[in-house]
């Protein structure tokens, strides 16, 4: 209960400063000295409580706390409104920008979540056409196994590591297998258990595998073929190649959705850009530039 009580207290703070905005028969359902919550005041909380919440209110004790809660949180906000800026300028500004933040935030937001936008259907089908590579390419894909011979380049200089690897590799090519060999010579904690199986499909733009490694994935021509003995920031390996997944686009209907998400994502925006804009200066606009100087001139002999 005490966990809900917490929770409880950030939906509850919607209903700060409904005091003044109370209809004048609204009324008072819960009250405390001068501080009350009117009926409709409390509805919107009730509306805004977890099911939990409104369940532990029909237990006697659980809802003394829950409106105990409701008035504290309404008596420490009306605290707010005695800071003046005769009295104390620095707290009273930094409160008055954080509320005209927090109050330009939810007018965007309110904005948005009434605004209504267009079917982009067509719109994405021709984006979808023009810009293939973007929404329906996929690039071809492999999978490989390897057999790792540690060797930090920092600390190994690489002649016995090489050399041992190619004493395996002469075993492959006298006819022995690769995962059989992998078992008994990789240094791979990660894939010797699997044959060296390197459980990843990698593409050529693939930026988390070591260089050397990836070229050598798609340098190699066919599946079954296995690699010179490689060194990359790991050690020595010989790769071989496993399973090929030849490129592809994706359908239309596929991506469709995605597409359609982007648009709307970018129709918003300008929409936001719009109506922010509507807020900008008018033709009316005035700036005292002689004022702005002065306030502007201590900083700016600082700042030389």
């Amino acid at each position: 209960m005490r966990t809900c009580i917490i929770v409880f207290g950030l939906l509850v703070s919607l209903s700060l400063g409904s005091t003044a905005q109370e209809l004048a028969d609204d009324k008072v359902v819960v009250s405390d000295g001068s501080t009350t919550v009117s009926e409709d005041e409390l509805r919107y909380i009730i509306e805004h409580w977890t099911p939990d919440l409104r369940q532990a209110a029909t237990d006697g004790g659980d809802r003394i706390e829950l409106l105990n809660q409701v008035l504290a949180i309404k008596k420490i906000a009306s605290e707010a409104e005695k800071i003046s800026p005769e009295e104390d300028r620095e707290d009273y500004w930094k409160l008055e920008m954080a509320l005209r933040q927090v109050k330009q935030r939810f007018m965007v937001g309110r904005y948005i979540e009434n605004l209504e936008v267009p079917d982009m259907s067509d719109l994405a089908k021709e984006r979808y056409e023009t810009e293939k590579t973007k929404y329906a390419s996929v690039p071809e894909q492999r999978q490989s196994s390897h057999i790792l011979v540690l060797c930090d380049p920092r600390t190994c200089d690489g002649d016995e590591e090489q050399a041992r690897l190619e004493a395996v590799r002469q075993k492959l090519v006298a006819g022995e297998n690769f995962a059989d060999l992998a078992r008994e010579f990789s240094e791979d904690p990660g894939s010797k258990d699997s044959g060296g199986k390197f459980d990843r499909w990698l593409h050529k733009g693939t930026t988390d595998v070591d260089g050397a490694y990836l070229k050598t994935v798609f340098l190699l021509e066919a599946v079954g073929d296995y690699s010179e003995v490689v060194r990359s920031r790991f050690g020595f390996h010989i790769i071989k190649l496993d399973e090929i997944k030849p490129a592809y686009e994706r359908p239309f209907e596929e991506v469709k959705a995605n597409i359609i998400a982007e648009l709307t994502n970018e129709y918003k925006k300008l929409q936001v850009k719009a109506f922010d804009d509507n807020y900008r200066f008018t033709e009316e606009y005035f700036i005292d530039n002689d004022a702005v100087d002065a306030l502007l001139a201590p900083y700016l002999s600082e700042e030389k």
